[in-house]
């Protein structure tokens, strides 16, 4: 299905070059914002109209939630409303039809943030939020909607189909740190977190029986620690986080209810239409009453408010102390405490230890202000002034017209209530010197003549004024050249700064854009993981600028190689090894190593460097052999002469090595013997591999005994997709080990075709090998760091095996071949650039990964077979080269008879692995590709588990 892939729920030109396809169609969002927002929401955002739709409540016309989502509703889908709230010439089967089209995402957001003095202006929804110190691929111009939409994403698509319609609130962040359970095909979809009865009696609660958890009974509205203490008995309490699902249907109730004589009127969705759902509602409502419901627990969910001054520094401090495991956190800050956060501010003032909860944002702080605690700095344009804000003290400045601010000092728990909102008590001053003056006279601290004149003849305006306004395009143009000299220091300062955690790709685009100078060059000291992001970053940035970034690139590439390869990259730590080739045979003797190929079903990429590196990888795949034979051979045996043959039976091809320089040769690219040239190198046969030292390659096989020959044997064509060029590999390190008395286990020789591929240039992960060298089906998963020996945990067969599936798995080569260099470069370039959205989409692979083990774990093969239709949509939305036309052709006509199927590896081309529903449909798939194939070299192959991996045996 096409669609633009989103960046953390934001579409930008630039983020489209990842791929044009999605796992699901453009998500819609609807917001409702403050008036004043609304005109200016996609200018100072950038976010997409095509997604984003933005109205606000009728002015002085107060609807609800129930009424506010029905207005915001029929905006969207209708053009038929009226300012005033009323609708004329309403079509329902219009809104139906439209209602029907796709899947939405309700956020309201148009509150006039009386709580939140500081994003009053803005709105919540638009609140910056500083990067988490734990995170990788964050930006630094976040803000609470980029947060909160990723979530809300995820649950829509994992929906079912007649769930079209989310509400949310616009003040919240809501994280669930486990996977989403199956959502309910009900009317109405409500999700809760298990809180303590001391938080949630101040909001909504979900009440279900023990016997039917996931059926609501009953709604309550702030009930008493009593009353829910009471409920225990017999029942269980969800507390409302304000994430509802709806059906078609239920909105057309709340329509209903929502509207009287054409016009949109006061309902509360969450008081009143909630109440009136479940089997024993408080509130009697016969239509409603007939809307199924069902309440779910948010898994490992977690709940931060940002409604009030106090919320947006309490909430911001949890997030950022959710973990305290220092070898996750990112950079060693210097923070004097904790709860000091600085962003798009000039800041020069120096802090202490005694400065608690401290926000400054959108600011210039001069060296002769005074912070103390509790305080929150917003707006301050640049200009001089010695300023003392004492405990609780806060000041935002805000932009007025062209060339105006009004200045508004405010306590820490002001909430601007009732007439205060309205008060005309805020002046507006002409110059940042007025503004300076200003804040000095209001906050006490100047009591000059001349600072009492200003404030007196200045004009004044209310906060209700204020936030009506607000110049939101100079607002944010300020923060954007705050953040322009925030970038020079946070890249200077990066030992102590999350420069190089944030999503480097984003921060290029800002250094070109903004034309902000490069950093300087990191010293060699830095950490090697630094070193390679920061080059591939330069590469970015010059890209952006012009040139075409090589240099620098391939600078990110040959220091990650180093890392695998060098024995030294690591302080000594040997990730390759030196060794001493001992002949282990008899001179007529040959030692023969097969091995299977490997499916991967799920999680791969994710175990390609850097990313495994960082955040180590999770894989499912299977060995299987072809036409009852393991596909890949190598033959190894003594010969007379002391130089090493090479031979290839399926490429027909011979080459003599005679000396080092010829060994080294294996990086020429377009070599059909790069490969057994690089084994031989990490066996040894090489300056510097080995123990002992060699002037001649001739000299090293006259010690050995013997020279080499090996021959290759791959009965499978090139870009299979099934690791062939990885199996090859090891199976050739495999027979190298036996014959020269190596003592690799098959672990290590994992890892040696690690370093292999490295060497060669092809870059590439470790789960191919493993694939092939390991039988059976199993998880391999590793940690984060540079030792990538993957633990394996053995899965059951049955899915596979038993009579009832074996034949529903198919294996159909397309005769399209596809080699997977070029799409992992690019790939890696991502990784290298911690992408956000390349890195959200690998922790998804990660996630259903363990799905998978699950599903095979219980034997449940209707369930394995889909994980794998949606392993493919990740290969896709990572990948837009995975799946080419003439592969989608062959997609189309067998998805009817398939619960799943993918293209193995990289895709493009290659083997297409299909898992039919039953044995008819996997009989109907075979002879209908047989009447239609896809090309002259196109057929169906046998296939069938491993039972050994890599097998090596002597004559």
């Amino acid at each position: 299905m096409r669609a633009k892939i989103q960046q953390n729920g934001i579409t930008t030109k630039e983020n489209l070059y990842i791929c044009d396809i999605k796992l699901e169609p453009l998500m819609k969002k609807l917001l409702s914002l403050p008036p004043n927002l609304v005109d200016c929401f996609h200018d100072v955002t950038g976010y997409s109209q095509d997604e984003y739709f933005c109205t606000h409540d009728p002015i002085e016309h107060k609807l609800g939630s129930g009424g506010g989502t029905a207005w915001l509703l029929l905006k969207a889908l209708t053009e038929n409303q009226n300012t005033d709230g009323t609708v004329s010439q309403f079509d329902e089967a219009i809104f139906d039809k439209a209602l029907e089209a796709e899947k939405r995402i309700l956020i309201h957001a148009g509150g006039q943030s009386r709580r939140l003095p500081s994003y009053a202006p803005s709105g919540k929804i638009l609140t910056p939020i500083p990067v988490f110190r734990w995170e990788r691929g964050q930006r630094l111009s976040q803000d609470l909607l980029q947060l909160q939409l990723p979530l809300y994403e995820r649950i829509m698509q994992a929906a079912p189909n007649n769930l079209h319609t989310m509400v949310v609130s616009g003040d919240v962040y809501i994280r669930a740190t486990q996977p989403l359970q199956p959502i309910p095909d009900a009317d109405v979809v409500c999700y809760g977190l298990w809180l303590g009865p001391e938080i949630a009696k101040g909001h909504g609660v979900f009440v279900s029986s023990r016997e039917r958890p996931q059926d609501l009974k009953c709604m309550l509205q702030k009930p008493s620690v009593q009353t829910l203490g009471s409920l225990l008995k017999d029942h269980f309490y969800l507390t409302d986080i304000g994430v509802w699902l709806l059906s078609d249907r239920a909105v057309k109730v709340l329509m209903h209810h929502s509207m009287r004589d054409g016009q949109v009127i006061d309902y509360d969705l969450y008081g009143t239409f909630g109440c009136c759902l479940g089997t024993e509602p408080t509130q009697q409502d016969d239509e409603v009453a007939q809307l199924s419901v069902a309440v779910l627990p948010l898994q490992g969910g977690e709940f931060y408010h940002f409604g009030t001054s106090h919320e947006l520094l309490s909430s911001t401090l949890a997030i950022q102390n959710l973990v305290n495991d220092q070898r996750r956190i990112m950079h060693r800050s210097r923070k004097p405490h904790p709860s000091i956060f600085i962003q798009n501010a000039i800041n020069n003032f120096t802090l202490s230890s005694d400065n608690v909860n401290i926000w400054i944002e959108n600011s210039y702080v001069g060296k002769d202000w005074t912070l103390t605690r509790d305080n929150i700095v917003t707006g301050v344009p640049q200009c001089d002034c010695a300023l003392t804000l004492n405990p609780q003290q806060c000041i935002d400045v805000v932009p007025i017209g062209e060339t105006r601010w009004v200045v508004r000092p405010y306590g820490f728990f002001d909430k601007f209530a009732g007439d205060e909102q309205k008060k005309t008590q805020f002046p507006i001053a002409e110059s940042t010197d007025q503004v300076a003056l200003l804040m000095a006279y209001m906050l006490g601290q100047d009591a000059s003549e001349k600072a009492q004149r200003l404030f007196e003849k200045a004009e004044k305006i209310s906060a209700e004024q204020i936030s009506a306004k607000a110049n939101l395009r100079r607002l944010t143009r300020q923060r954007e050249e705050f953040r322009a000299q925030d970038w020079s220091s946070l890249a200077a300062n990066y030992e102590h700064s999350v420069f190089y955690q944030l999503d480097l790709d984003d921060a290029a685009h800002d250094f070109a854009r903004l034309n902000i100078a490069e950093p300087e060059p990191l010293p060699s000291d830095a950490s090697l993981l630094t070193r390679m992001r920061d080059a591939m970053f330069r590469s970015e940035l010059e890209r952006l600028n012009g040139d075409d970034g090589e240099k620098n690139e391939s600078r990110a590439f040959a220091l990650l190689r180093d890392a695998l390869t060098i024995p030294t990259a690591l302080g000594g730590e040997n990730r390759t090894m030196t060794n001493t080739p001992q002949l282990q045979v008899a001179s007529d003797q040959i030692v023969w190593a097969r091995s299977p190929v490997r499916i991967d079903i799920a999680g791969g990429w994710t175990d390609t460097p850097p990313y495994c590196l960082m955040e180590g990888g999770n894989v499912i795949n299977f060995a299987i052999e072809l036409n009852g034979q393991p596909p890949i051979q190598a033959f190894v045996k003594p010969c007379q002469d002391y130089h090493v043959v090479l031979r290839s039976i399926d490429l027909g091809a011979t080459e003599v090595v005679s000396t080092y320089e010829d060994l080294a040769d294996y990086k020429r690219v377009g070599s059909p013997f790069s490969i057994p040239k690089a084994a031989l190198t990490l066996a040894g046969f090489v300056q510097g591999r080995s123990m002992a030292h060699f002037d001649s390659l001739t000299q090293q096989l006259e010690a050995f005994g013997s020279g080499i020959e090996i021959t290759l044997l791959s009965a499978i064509p090139a870009g299979s997709g099934l690791g062939t060029s990885s199996v090859l590999a090891a199976t050739v390190l495999g027979a190298l080990n036996d014959f020269c008395g190596l003592g690799w286990d098959k672990q290590t020789i994992g890892q040696q075709t690690l370093a292999l591929e490295q060497m060669l240039t092809t870059g590439g992960g470790w789960q191919d090998q493993f694939g092939g060298l390991l039988h059976g089906v199993k998880l391999l998963q590793t940690a984060p760091g540079f030792d990538q020996t993957p633990q394996v945990r053995w899965l059951p067969d049955g899915v596979f095996v038993q009579p009832e599936y074996k034949a529903c798995h198919l294996l159909y080569y397309t005769g399209l071949r596809r080699t997977a260099k070029n799409i992992l470069s690019e790939i890696v370039r991502r990784m290298f650039l911690n992408h956000h959205d390349e890195i959200t989409l690998l922790r998804e692979m990660k996630a259903h990964t363990m799905e998978m083990y699950n599903a095979i774990q219980h034997e449940d093969f209707a369930s394995m077979g889909r994980l794998v239709r949606h392993t493919w949509l990740q290969n896709q939305a990572i990948d837009c080269g995975t799946n080419p036309p003439q592969v989608q052709q062959l997609a189309d006509m067998i998805d009817d008879f398939c619960l799943g199927y993918k293209l193995p590896g990289a895709g493009g081309g290659g083997y297409m692995y299909m898992i039919a529903k039953d044995p008819n449909a996997a009989a109907r798939i075979k002879q209908l590709i047989s009447e239609h194939p896809l090309n002259s070299n196109a057929r169906f192959v046998e296939m069938g588990l491993s039972r050994h991996g890599l097998q090596i045996s002597r004559s």
